[in-house]
């Protein structure tokens, strides 16, 4: 080896390149990729896993997970509760191993948060053809499995000889660090090539900083938006996760607090204010507030800032009504910043919010606006505390009971998590956020089993504080498994369990839409072949028990608050595990969410609901 180059496996070449990557914005400096997780099969346990044994754990820290999909969540977990500052990476075998990683991916890629991916794949040289698990495709003989990772990668390439590393891992964490780009990112890497050694560049290890950048608006488009601002007499702001990532909670209180426009969030961009500020109007669309949803029926001016505005914020195009509204979207990304023929403010949502506000100097909403929307505020506290109150300290809890238990235990630097089913439209709802990240909902994908693998991400990436992972049976039986990472790891992730013996969110969704809750129950076979027998006798408790969690029962909400206070107070992975009143406690939705109906159909359930579903539809509008 000379003294320019250093002779290393492509793998070995790998781990010392990434080990050497940082970020830095506002003058804060922090591992770009903090560690890795893997599980190890033949396509990677030769190269990638013997470069991480050999670099050491002070070079690249290693996270043993048990399930590929569910290394990508905790990841993606790690790199919000970081505000996509710093990331982790997740190492895979061929086959299974690597097309598992799939719905991580697009969960990541959606919710546009950092998650590098380094799944193993067949012999560039074809020595050894077909090899175990390689699918061989008869025409295109350079595909796959892990082509199945193309669409949902923000960038993706195969490493096919060693030095066309060089480049591509350059990219690859251009494309991380940037918070216009970032998303999963692919560097599939071929079992010989990974093994194979060459002689690197010592240029190639040299630490290099990644700037994150906080991107001023474009002065025109600046103008425009004042201008825009000063007009409207209803403006109403929707804040997404974009305010979060930047880091721009301050500064958007700051604008609120000077300007008297009221803000409404989104899943990602709830705690952008904190619930009791006056301006706070909780969350907006399908599973939004009364207030928040009114306002917005009526607002004639809709402000988004970082926001992608999917179909549950617009209540499917039916929730902004005024037929004069106009939009001004605020993003750091011009693909989102131009949705719903907007003016826009191409920037850094922090810098932005901080130039609007100087260049507002003086304007506020009339007195009179201000003074409806806390009205309304003011009535829309009631009904959380009728949600969350329980006369009977005796009696089994409801859903919405047991969030006013959690609320009651939690502090402000707690972080509650949740992905999918009947709590996210509660939690959206009613959760009363007290801090920027204690509200921890992924929603871009609402993928079932995110929840526990988040919280191990979260607790690594916050050490000391508390985690709540929030799942019903359901999405338990998705992917328990990382609680033996946690036990492992001595992470206490608290998970509270909620048993409704079912899928009871899609069950009220086929109610609904006349599926007669149709395949969503947990229970024995009938006499006539359906889902409609007693529940049937599976324990979770025991379950989460035998991975190795503390696991208290409570069957009552006095039970289930001490229990709270127990597992909050806990070093050890603790489990709440409680049985709900299946009864509907929770507000109803105060806007429309399409779910196509059959048109034609000899139920009368289906006829009903094509007729509700057609009433609907006629409101959605395009927004030109």
């Amino acid at each position: 080896m000379s003294a320019t180059t250093r002779r290393l496996t492509t793998a070995q070449a790998l781990v010392r390149f990434l080990s050497a990557q940082y970020t830095e914005r506002d003058g804060v400096r922090r591992r770009l990729i903090a560690g890795t997780w893997g599980i190890f099969g033949h396509g990677n346990v030769a190269g990638v896993g013997q470069a991480l044994l050999e670099a050491g754990e002070d070079v690249m820290p290693f996270h043993q997970g048990r399930n590929e999909q569910s290394m990508v969540h905790a990841a993606v977990g790690y790199a919000r509760q970081l505000n996509r500052l710093s990331a982790q990476a997740v190492t895979t075998s061929i086959g299974p191993g690597a097309t598992n990683l799939v719905t991580g991916a697009a969960l990541a890629t959606i919710n546009r948060l950092p998650v590098l991916l380094l799944p193993g794949d067949y012999f560039a040289t074809h020595s050894a053809d077909p090899l175990l698990q390689q699918l061989e495709h008869p025409v295109e003989a350079d595909v796959s499995v892990n082509d199945t990772l193309r669409p949902v990668s923000r960038y993706f390439d195969r490493i096919t000889r060693p030095e066309a590393l060089i480049p591509s891992a350059l990219q690859a964490m251009r494309v991380l660090a940037d918070p216009a780009e970032t998303g999963a990112v692919t560097l599939a890497l071929p079992q010989d090539v990974q093994a194979e050694a060459y002689d690197w560049p010592e240029e190639f290890f040299a630490q290099r900083v990644w700037y994150v950048r906080r991107p001023a608006p474009d002065p025109v488009e600046l103008t425009a938006a004042v201008e825009a601002i000063r007009a409207a007499e209803r403006p109403l702001i929707v804040a997404g996760g974009g305010v979060h990532h930047s880091q721009a909670e301050a500064a958007l209180k700051a604008f609120v607090d000077a300007t008297g426009i009221p803000v409404a969030s989104t899943q990602a961009g709830k705690g952008a204010l904190r619930y009791d500020h006056p301006a706070d109007l909780g969350g907006i669309g399908h599973t939004g507030t009364a207030v928040s949803d009114d306002l917005a029926r009526t607002a004639d001016l809709v402000i988004g800032v970082g926001t992608r505005y999917t179909d549950f914020t617009t209540a499917s195009g039916t929730l902004f009504r005024n037929p004069g509204v106009r939009f001004l979207n605020l993003n750091i990304t011009g693909f989102d910043a131009h949705k719903l023929a907007a003016r826009t403010l191409v920037c850094d949502a922090r810098a932005g919010l901080e130039l609007l506000r100087e260049a507002l100097a003086g304007h506020r909403v009339e007195a009179s606006y201000e003074a409806e929307y806390r009205a309304g505020k003011a009535r829309w506290d009631e009904v959380v505390e009728a949600a969350y109150r329980a006369d009977d300290e005796s009696a089994v809890p409801t859903q919405t009971q047991v969030l006013g238990a959690l609320d009651a235990a939690v502090g402000d630097e707690d972080v509650v998590i949740n992905a999918a089913g009947s709590l996210p439209g509660d939690l959206h709802k009613l959760w009363r956020s007290r801090s920027p990240r204690q509200y921890h909902l992924e929603y871009g994908y609402s993928c079932m089993g995110y929840e526990i693998p988040a919280g191990i991400g979260v607790q690594q990436a916050a050490p000391g504080t508390p985690v709540w992972a929030l799942v019903g049976d359901g999405t338990y039986l998705m992917m328990p498994t990382e609680i033996v990472t946690a036990v492992q790891e001595g992470l206490p992730v608290n998970i509270v369990l909620l048993q409704n013996h079912g899928y009871a969110s899609i069950g009220g969704l086929s109610e609904e839409t006349g599926g007669e809750r149709f395949g969503t129950a947990y229970r024995f076979r009938a006499a006539d072949g359906t889902f409609t027998g007693a529940p049937l006798p599976v324990d979770l408790a025991a379950n989460a028990a035998s991975l190795g969690m503390d696991v208290l029962r409570a069957k009552t909400v006095r039970e289930l608050r001490e229990a709270l206070v127990t597992a909050r107070a806990s070093d050890r992975p603790t489990c709440v595990y409680v049985e709900t009143d299946p009864a509907p406690t929770a507000p109803p939705a105060e806007a429309w969410w399409d779910v196509p109906v059959a048109e034609t159909a000899s139920r009368e359930a289906a006829v009903e609901a094509r007729e509700r579903y057609d009433r609907q539809v006629a409101g959605r509008r395009r927004h030109l």
